[in-house]
């Protein structure tokens, strides 16, 4: 078997190839290689427990739905008994603005047999003055009739007599007519003017 020899230093010093072994050293350990952190998968959602957080929210909604609805009952409730006390009690303000009134009239009858006619003529006055007042306050307005063009909305023609007027004027008004806050309470029952012949 033939001699090794050992590499010459002048030789490895032009470049020669090394084949001389690379001594190992057995304390040390080679660098680890960098691998990726493989994190572990994310754990399965737990069914059971997302349902009962499901369920959970699903009843807390429901509970604010019933609550709801039952303060629009309650509101609806409320808005009717509202309106039924409204229509009760509606005329009440008016009735007691005609009290006063009464209580003259009868002030005036149980004078009328110790008093003088210009005494009672005084008492109707004032007892048609309160009334007047009494319709002021319910907004119950006078339709004026007389000399104005005939309107069946307002009025109501009882008869047609001839006159000097244009055709279809009031010109005579057999009972007054009023209105509660611009609407019809009663129409006033009027003569009316003819037409003029050949018109």
């Amino acid at each position: 078997m033939p001699m090794q020899h050992e590499a010459d230093p002048a030789a490895r010093a032009q470049g020669a190839p090394d084949n001389s072994p690379v001594p190992v050293d057995k304390g040390e350990k080679s660098a680890p290689e960098t691998v990726a952190e493989v994190k572990p998968a994310d754990p399965a959602p737990d069914i059971a427990a997302l349902l009962q957080k499901v369920e959970a929210e699903a009843a807390e909604l429901r509970d604010a739905w019933l609550r709801a609805r039952a303060d629009i009952e309650n509101i609806r409730k409320q808005a009717a008994a509202d309106v039924a006390r409204a229509h009760k009690f509606a005329l009440e303000r008016f009735a007691t603005e005609l009290l006063p009134v009464k209580d003259a009239l009868e002030s005036a009858l149980a004078a009328q047999g110790k008093g003088s006619a210009d005494a009672l003529s005084a008492g109707v006055e004032l007892t048609l003055k309160q009334l007047a007042a009494a319709f002021d306050k319910a907004r119950i307005v006078e339709i004026e009739a007389a000399g104005r063009k005939f309107d069946p909305h307002r009025h109501q023609a009882m008869a047609m007599i001839d006159s000097a007027e244009p055709p279809n004027t009031v010109v005579q008004v057999f009972q007054k007519g009023y209105l509660l806050n611009d609407r019809v309470l009663r129409p006033a029952m009027v003569a009316v003017s003819k037409p003029k012949d050949g018109a």
